[in-house]
């Protein structure tokens, strides 16, 4: 397939996110931080642009099952795509609950639930590496015989679904409540009080839930996040923290049973003889994780974050046409920026730095690498590293 719906619908996600934060501040709900959106975004564009090069894999598994070992190659049309959607929520379903019970499953879709927040920006914060462990799952829907292509489609448009239950300000929606996934049964998804632990699984329909013994009602508000929060704003420590986690665990284990019941039990189990333990989340005088910055730095974060939104949109859509080297540069350069942008919001000594190191292997690249010519895209160029060099020294000096 030539196109990804969800990389086409990044417009349609910026607008609902920014008609819901007028909304949230028209009536003083304060459902949005600025750094906590920035993290939740920053992980989503992460998994896209890091995306480009995992998918493929994925995909051509997915293909060359449908191609050397179906049972029939079923045909592409309406009937065939409603029995699909069925059978590819239906797997969402058992993917997405098993991504909650198993330790090391849990370490790719952990990224989803850190946020202490829950609005808009939170149905773009993904994990990376989620994809390594979800694509197994349908692989009986290529063994029956769908579409790859057909399969993309529908797997894409229930993830698409997803995006609008992500919300505060829409109540409960009446009957639709006992069919469809809707923004109170996701809300109790993402809460950690007990009761709604591991409960609403669903993709797009809710009845998997019902059926599966998983459903819980929501009653009083959630409390969001995730039981041990990651204290920090940077999408590759997001990524990676639970990997660590496991990993000094793992070392900690006597024998290879151990490791494995490890790996494979719920987040949280340990053997007896480990006996470190994490102080309980206090959901009654709930403390969010934030960091004080001047306003010269939020300023410049959003002016950077423009721009690196435009080109991560630009390298997505136009992957095609770069070479497998071209693609590794923009790709680094997307993340660099989004690792220097919390960098700045949590005051690392060293945020200004590397931020100007990034703005000066930028210019290089675009001009030396990318070959971007003409006198006024050079001077845009030039412009940018220039107000960014100025603003970068301006923050340094009132040490924001």
């Amino acid at each position: 397939m030539d196109f990804n719906y969800i990389i086409l619908s990044i417009p349609l996600f910026f607008l609902l996110i920014g008609v819901e934060l007028i909304v949230d501040r028209v009536s003083k709900k304060n459902n949005y931080r600025f750094n906590d959106a920035i993290a939740n975004i920053s992980c989503g564009m992460g998994e896209q642009v890091t995306g480009v090069f995992f998918k493929l894999f994925i995909v051509t598994l997915y293909a060359i099952v449908y191609t050397r070992y179906s049972f029939y190659k079923i045909p592409v049309n309406w009937t065939s795509g409603i029995i699909l959607f069925l059978g590819a929520d239906f797997f969402y379903y058992w993917f997405h609950r098993y991504s909650h019970v198993i330790n090391l499953f849990w370490g790719g879709h952990v990224v989803h639930h850190q946020s202490e927040e829950y609005n808009l920006s939170v149905a773009l914060r993904q994990g990376w590496f989620q994809k390594f462990f979800s694509f197994a799952f349908y692989l009986p829907l290529a063994l029956i015989g769908f579409n790859p292509v057909q399969f993309l489609t529908i797997s894409s448009l229930i993830t698409l679904y997803q995006f609008w239950i992500h919300t505060r300000h829409i109540g409960k929606l009446g009957v639709l409540e006992y069919v469809v996934n809707t923004p109170s049964h996701h809300r109790v998804h993402h809460g950690v009080n007990p009761k709604y632990i591991d409960k609403n699984h669903a993709g797009a329909l809710i009845i998997w839930d019902r059926l599966f013994g998983t459903f819980q009602e929501e009653e009083e508000e959630p409390v969001y996040g995730i039981t041990q929060p990651i204290n920090t704003w940077d999408p590759i420590k997001a990524n990676l923290q639970h990997w660590q986690i496991m990993y000094h665990d793992l070392k900690k284990m006597r024998g290879l049973k151990d490791k494995l019941r490890y790996t494979f039990m719920p987040p949280g189990w340990k053997p007896a003889y480990i006996t470190d333990t994490h102080e309980p989340l206090d959901l009654v005088n709930v403390k969010k994780y934030d960091t004080a910055v001047s306003g010269a730095v939020n300023y410049y974060v959003f002016f950077q974050y423009l721009i690196i939104l435009g080109a991560a949109t630009f390298f997505l859509f136009n992957t095609a046409a770069l070479s497998m080297g071209r693609q590794l540069l923009a790709c680094g350069l997307i993340i660099a920026g989004i690792v220097n942008f919390s960098s700045l919001f949590e005051s690392k000594s060293y945020a200004v730095v590397l931020e100007l190191l990034r703005i000066g292997v930028s210019v290089a690249a675009l001009i030396l690498y990318f070959h971007i010519g003409g006198m006024l895209w050079l001077a845009a160029i030039c412009a940018w590293a220039l107000i960014s060099a100025c603003w970068l020294f301006g923050i340094k000096k009132q040490g924001a």
